[in-house]
């Protein structure tokens, strides 16, 4: 008898359990129905549940695209312009009929290849953002500048601009009180403004806008990819795999075309955010401490300084000359120095040879041996020196300058047959490569020979050109005392060994050398940390 209770009980237990589990299903699926709103056929995009049980919805507009040529764009004539709407609606859970929510609104510009083509570089490519009550955006969450063309047009300035940038942040949106969902339609416009001068330089330019809404705010920088105490080397892989050439930076494997094929991660174009504050700990950093990131290699960073070296540095002995470049005297000069020493190349450790012109031997020269290796090491401090790699530099460089930078790149690095290093002395500073400053150029100018850089297409697309003659460490092979040289003017060229010209630092980091802060921007350069 008690055996049939106990069965009988524990049959009815076990149909009480089911029952309730199946009423637990069917109030879990009706609450969620209840809860979620309906989205409607008509809105395009993926949504997003907030927390409250909201859903936000982005509707994605057209790709903003430019391209002037002589059918659409006369001098004198009209504006060329294209316009997009993107939308974001948010729609109330049926339970509460009420919502608020915030989302981000930016751009990613990419393929820029408009420039300034007048002297005093007025305004030439114009975004206008208008928010859903028809109102203007006048400032940048990432500091895109805010210009008026006339009374009929204002915008944000991205002539020669490209990147990832915020517009507006934390943007709120909210249901009223008697609707359960609202819609916000942005409009931009991209104007290539018509100023009735020549603009043929523009002729066949090329741009492309990519308009974000969305929840979270847009990545832009290296700092959203990087944080204190990270590999500085990863942080820069890290960020290009992130946004990929809008970081401006190009990853120079076997499939980019008419790169170096090195694996190495170069920051290309016109102003990229690639500044380091090396030398100084000051807030704000130092002009004289500015240098800018060439590249990736190997794990080692690479740096060349921002503006040119002077005898504070270098000092008065070596290869100093007692001549300089004033800066009221070289209009092209795009730095902040009022005076620029000069220094020859190599010449004083035998004024004699090659007829008095010099030697393009790195290995003797004053310049590397006593300016950069030793007065320039012992003036920025062991505390930074000790950042600082010994380096194998290429010095059997090339025997033309008229070639493009992957074909110097492949005379003067990969089949180079002279080098000097650390076991002919301190090598822990040099200069910058013939190459380096090609592929500092936008990837458009690769086919270019280096002769022909002078080009304002060219020069103002390469952030490596800072307007005054300058060496670089590649000789010319086919002499005894040439030695490569970048113009003031932007195009690559040669002088002897013996003239007096510009020069700028270039230094590999130690593969320890760490992130700690910035975003690489000239105001908020990145700072290091070992």
């Amino acid at each position: 008898m008690n055996k049939k209770i106990n069965a009988r009980t524990i049959s009815l237990v076990l149909i009480f359990i089911l029952i309730l589990i199946t009423i637990a299903l069917l109030i879990g699926k009706f609450t969620y129905s209840y809860l979620a709103p309906t989205i409607d056929d008509d809105v395009e995009g993926a949504g997003e549940v907030t927390a409250s049980g909201d859903t936000i919805i982005f509707t994605k507009g057209n790709t903003l695209s430019l391209s002037a040529n002589t059918d659409n764009f006369k001098t004198g004539g009209s504006n060329l312009t294209a316009t997009t709407n993107p939308k974001v609606k948010l729609m109330a859970s049926s339970k509460t009929e009420s919502a608020s929510s915030k989302y981000f609104a930016g751009v990613i510009i990419k393929n820029n290849t408009y420039r300034y083509t007048t002297t005093d570089k007025k305004p030439e490519v114009i975004l206008t953002v208008k928010d859903e009550n028809g109102n203007i955006v006048e400032s940048s969450a990432d500091n895109l500048k805010f210009v008026t063309v006339n009374n009929n047009l204002k915008g944000f300035d991205i002539t020669g601009v490209n990147g990832a940038f915020n517009i507006v942040t934390d943007h709120i949106i909210a249901t009223s009180s008697n609707k359960s969902e609202v819609i916000h339609t942005w409009t931009f416009t991209l104007t290539f403004v018509n100023l009735g001068t020549d603009q043929s330089n523009n002729e066949n330019s090329t741009l492309n806008i990519d308009v974000v809404l969305q929840k979270d705010k847009l990545l832009t920088s290296i700092a959203d990819f990087c944080a204190n105490g990270d590999n500085l080397n990863d942080c820069i892989v890290n960020f290009y795999n992130g946004l990929n050439t809008v970081s401006n930076i190009y990853y120079h494997d076997s499939n980019l075309t008419n790169g170096a094929k090195d694996n190495s991660y170069r920051y290309a174009g016109a102003n990229p955010n690639n500044f380091v504050c090396f030398g100084s700990t000051a807030s704000p950093c130092p002009t004289d401490n500015l240098y800018r990131i060439i590249g990736a290699f190997e794990n080692q960073v690479k740096l060349i300084k921002y503006d040119y070296v002077n005898s504070n540095l270098l000092g008065t002995d070596g290869e100093y000359n007692t001549g300089t470049f004033l800066k009221s005297t070289h209009s092209t000069y795009k730095g902040e120095l009022t005076t620029i020493n000069i220094y020859s190349w190599n010449y004083k450790n035998d004024t004699s040879i090659n007829g008095g012109f010099g030697s393009n031997e790195w290995s003797t020269s004053l310049f590397n041996k006593t300016n950069l290796n030793t007065n320039f090491l012992n003036n920025i401090g062991t505390t930074w020196s000790n950042l600082i790699e010994d380096t194998i530099w290429k010095v059997s460089g090339h025997t033309t300058c008229n070639v493009t930078p992957s074909a110097m790149y492949t005379a003067e690095i990969t089949k180079a047959t002279k080098t000097y290093g650390p076991s002919d002395g301190t090598s822990k500073i040099g200069l910058m490569y013939a190459s380096d400053y090609g592929f500092a150029a936008s990837p458009s100018a690769w086919t270019t020979n280096l002769r022909s850089y002078d080009s304002p297409s060219i020069t103002s697309v390469n952030w490596m050109y800072m307007g005054l003659s300058e060496w670089t460490i590649t000789p010319d092979s086919s002499s005894n005392d040439y030695v490569f040289n970048l113009d003031h003017n932007g195009y690559l060229g040669f002088y002897s060994a013996n003239a007096g010209i510009g020069g700028r630092p270039v230094l590999y980091l130690k593969a320890s050398v760490a992130y700690a802060s910035g975003d690489g921007s000239q105001n908020l350069p990145i700072r290091l940390s070992d």
